[in-house]
């Protein structure tokens, strides 16, 4: 047997090694990134292999590609995080202007209609239930890389809209530990949001030159 279909069987079904291993990464990226270390990107860039490989072998198209996409934004992510480290300083966090708002939710919708598109018509992809959602926990997990790499605190909302739909997606490609672990990213989006804002919240009040007013 091939050490990508490798698993363990619970309550009759089967859970695929890379599907555990992969999510357990992904948790403990979230929890990194509610500490803001450096090592969110590495540990993220790891469970993307392990997920992409758990993916194809479920033929959950939009989550195989949505690894491929986490790998090049972990890279990004991993050099903007360490510039703004740099010297040793903390890393900065502020919610989204009106505009980069503004500018999220456009990208969100259009990049979805299009993918879904590509997903729909482009028969390699086989993207054979729901083109749209796919296209939209690929997308929206895009931009909430993206936004986390700017030291966004609004992309954890993001993560929450993402995960209304990726839970019955995964479940549906019987990606059961998938699922499963969504619930406890609800958890840590919540406390990571919280603690951002606070650290937001701090830097204002030591340097009220540095607020960033959200429009």
């Amino acid at each position: 047997m091939s050490w990508t279909q490798a698993g363990i069987e619970v309550f009759g079904e089967k859970l695929l090694w890379t599907d555990i291993v992969g999510n357990a990464c992904a948790l403990s990226t979230v929890w990194l990134a509610i500490k803001k270390t450096i090592w969110t990107w590495p540990v993220q860039l790891a469970g993307s292999v392990l997920l992409f490989v758990a993916s194809v072998s479920a033929h959950f198209t939009g989550n195989a590609l949505k690894q491929v996409m986490f790998g090049v934004l972990a890279a990004y992510g991993w050099v903007k995080w360490s510039r703004g480290m740099s010297g040793g300083h903390d890393l900065p966090v502020r919610p989204a202007t009106g505009r980069e708002r503004a500018a999220l939710i456009a990208v969100l919708a259009a990049g979805t209609g299009i993918v879904a598109l590509a997903f729909a018509n482009l028969p390699f992809l086989h993207a054979d239930w729901m083109p749209l959602a796919n296209a939209y926990i690929f997308v929206g997990s895009a931009v909430a890389t993206l936004a986390q790499s700017r030291a966004l605190v609004d992309f954890w909302w993001i993560w929450v809209a993402v995960d209304l739909v990726g839970v019955p997606l995964a479940l549906h490609s019987k990606l059961w530990v998938t699922g499963g672990v969504y619930v406890f990213f609800f958890v840590l989006v919540m406390i990571g949001f919280r603690d951002w804002l606070r650290q937001y919240r701090a830097q204002s009040a030591h340097n009220p030159q540095s607020e960033v007013v959200a429009a």
